[in-house]
Parts: structure tokens; C-alpha cells; sequence
């Protein structure tokens, strides 16, 4: 017998209103590859289906919205070479992409992390995007030797300025008020007030297009601003540095910060490059400065080419080691210096790619 408390996405109805659970609360809700093939199925059900108008979609406990992708479980498939690694990347994309297709208003309750393959379902324009003083925002895959994927080059890259990039190089969280200030949350509510809106949402009158029915009511119970934005005040530094070429430029730029009021915040960001892996910031760098120019399709599909390579020629497999299996924390990046990262290196793995070409592989 399958108890509720076992199945890994929740799905029920109520008011017009299709709910999905992310519910694997103690691994922080991190997506597995039969949790991205039941949200993709049940979205593509309720598309078609007249009596529901619009979804939510959140993940269980107060920890997390979703920590992004169950990472061990791919390292684990790709030393066990069964592929099922890249059905994942796969499966995981061709979900983003329909998200971002949506026909109907997705409103996404972001309590808790949510980092990597979470921020990647929350991106289209179809959703209405909700954060709490818990929250915690960011693409912080650099930090395991990996890249932003789940279609940043596209959602990053669009940020407005530098800013995209310095949040997918660094890989660094963002809190409530930078999430809202970058663009990447909508509105802001606090955590007791979640349930309140839940109960809300159960008596909402349909008497308006559905996008316009939730908007009136977050506006009835949240903020789209908050006070105390530090992207705010390192805009201007964050620009000055992370519009220059390269990563070794761009350090070397931090290196000589003067102004008193961003030079702490320099001399940290160095020593966060320095932790990340120096083929994963290059590589990082080129796909979000390519991804500014490409199509959503292409920048799902350059990813995925990525992808293809990355476990056998990146990082992530070591990064994965030193954070999740020996847990020693001593990563041994491959080469070990970014002044021994050839720019040949780095551009070897975007060779192949031809833009328009590739596509997200379909859900089967």
C-alpha cells in the first residue's frame, strides 16, 4: 500500500486550482527523475483540462522549495554508466521549457532553498513567484564544479547589466530582498502568512482572466519591494567587474577595487572565485555571455550539449565527491588554477554547437 507520505509530487485539486507538492521534505526537495516525469505529465493534464485554471506549485516542509537536482543520484548513475545521468538533464529541460509555454498562470509558493533546478522551474513567464524571510536564492553550481543549467544561460543572461553573470559565477544566495530587486521572485510574504493565502486561494472567485484573480490577491497580502537590498548598492561594483571578457580579467579587476565602500565585497568575491572550480567559472562566463544572444531553445539545448561533455571532461564528478561521498571538502579541480585553464579548453566544449540545430528532448 502507497501511503501519501511516500509519493514524491502530491497532486490534488481544489477551486479550479491544480496543486503540486514537491514532497521529499528531508532531501530538501530535490528533483529525482520521477518527480520531473509526474510534474511534467500532470501539467500537460491540466493544460487540457477547461475546469482548471491555474496551478501551485510548492514543496513540503519549511526547509526548502526545492534544492535543485538530486545530485549524488547522478553522480552515482554515471559511475554506474546506465545513462540514466543524462535522461535526467534530458527530462529535467524539456519540464523547464514546457514551464516557460505554460497556458495557464503557475503561481510557485518559494519557501525555504530554492537553488539550482528550483530556480529553474520558477522562470517563465507564466508564474507568479512567491518568497518568505526564509527564503534563499541562487544557482550556486560552480560551487560542485558544475555549471548553471536548467535554462539560466537564458534567465540569468537577461538580468539586467552584469548582474546575471556575477550571480552565476559566484554561485552566491540571494536573500528576500535581492531576490526581489534581481527579478528572480515577484512577491514577498511572510512565512505564517503562507497558509492564510492557501486558504485564500481555496475561496477565490473566478470572476477575472485567472492571472488577474491571483495577482489582486497577492497584492491583498504581499510586498513587491523590500528595504535592504545589497545588489542594490554593489550594482555599480558588480558591473564595473563582471562586464569585463574573461575570469582571470575579472579577478585581476576585483584585485584593484579602491572604493572604501565596495572593497570588502571585492576581496570576498575573490576569495569565493578562488574556492570554485577554475574550469567551471570559464566555462560558466562563456555559456552566460553566449546565452544573451541565443534563443531559449538554444540555450536549453547548448546546456544539454554541455552536458554530453561535463561529466567526463568537467568537474562535477570530483566537486560531488568532496561535498556528498568522501565529504572532505577538499575538491581537486582539474586543472587546478585558473591561470592554467587555456582558453582553447574552455571554447572546446561549445565547438560543436550549432544553434538551431538541438532541442530539448521531448517527454516520451
Amino acid at each position: 500500500m502507497t501511503h501519501l507520505s511516500d509519493c514524491p509530487v502530491l497532486v490534488t485539486e481544489s477551486n479550479r486550482i491544480g496543486h503540486l507538492t514537491l514532497n521529499r521534505p528531508d532531501s530538501l526537495n530535490t528533483l529525482t527523475l520521477p518527480m520531473v516525469c509526474a510534474l511534467h505529465r500532470q501539467l500537460e493534464a491540466w493544460a487540457a483540462d477547461p475546469t482548471i485554471l491555474a496551478v501551485v506549485l510548492r514543496g513540503a516542509g519549511d526547509k526548502a522549495f526545492c534544492a535543485g537536482g538530486d545530485i549524488r543520484a547522478l553522480y552515482d548513475s554515471f559511475r554506474a554508466e546506465d545513462g540514466r545521468h543524462m535522461t535526467f538533464f534530458e527530462r529535467e529541460y524539456a519540464l523547464d521549457y514546457y514551464l516557460h509555454c505554460y497556458p495557464k498562470p503557475v503561481l510557485a509558493l518559494m519557501d525555504g532553498f530554492v537553488l539550482g533546478g528550483g530556480l529553474g522551474l520558477v522562470q517563465s513567464s507564466s508564474m507568479l513567484r512567491v518568497i518568505s524571510e526564509r527564503t534563499r536564492v541562487g544557482m550556486p553550481e560552480v560551487g560542485i564544479g558544475y555549471f548553471p543549467d536548467v535554462g539560466s544561460s537564458y534567465f540569468l543572461s537577461r538580468l539586467p547589466d552584469a548582474l546575471g553573470l556575477y550571480l552565476g559565477v559566484t554561485g552566491v544566495h540571494l536573500s528576500p530582498a535581492d531576490a526581489l530587486y534581481a527579478g528572480l521572485a515577484d512577491w514577498y510574504l511572510p512565512s505564517e502568512g503562507f497558509a492564510e493565502l492557501e486558504r485564500s486561494l481555496d475561496e477565490l472567485a473566478w470572476d477575472k482572466h485567472p492571472r488577474q484573480a491571483l495577482g489582486n490577491l497577492l497584492a491583498a497580502f504581499g510586498k513587491r519591494h523590500l528595504p535592504g537590498a545589497e545588489l542594490k548598492k554593489l550594482h555599480p561594483a558588480i558591473e564595473t567587474h563582471f562586464s569585463l571578457a574573461d575570469i582571470p580579467t575579472i579577478r585581476a579587476s576585483l584585485l584593484a577595487e579602491h572604493r572604501p565602500e565596495y572593497r570588502a565585497w571585492a576581496e570576498e568575491t575573490v576569495r569565493l572565485l578562488d574556492s570554485r572550480s577554475p574550469l567551471s567559472l570559464c566555462v560558466t562566463l562563456e555559456l552566460l555571455q553566449r546565452g544573451r544572444h541565443l534563443s531559449l531553445d538554444d540555450c536549453f539545448a547548448l546546456e544539454l550539449h554541455l552536458d554530453r561533455q561535463w561529466f567526463a571532461q568537467g568537474d562535477i564528478m570530483e566537486g560531488v565527491r568532496a561535498l556528498l561521498v568522501d565529504k572532505d571538502k577538499s575538491p581537486r579541480w582539474n586543472p587546478p588554477t585558473l591561470a592554467e585553464v587555456r582558453p582553447e579548453q574552455v571554447q572546446a566544449f561549445f565547438a560543436d554547437f550549432k544553434p538551431g540545430e538541438e532541442r530539448v528532448v521531448p517527454l516520451m
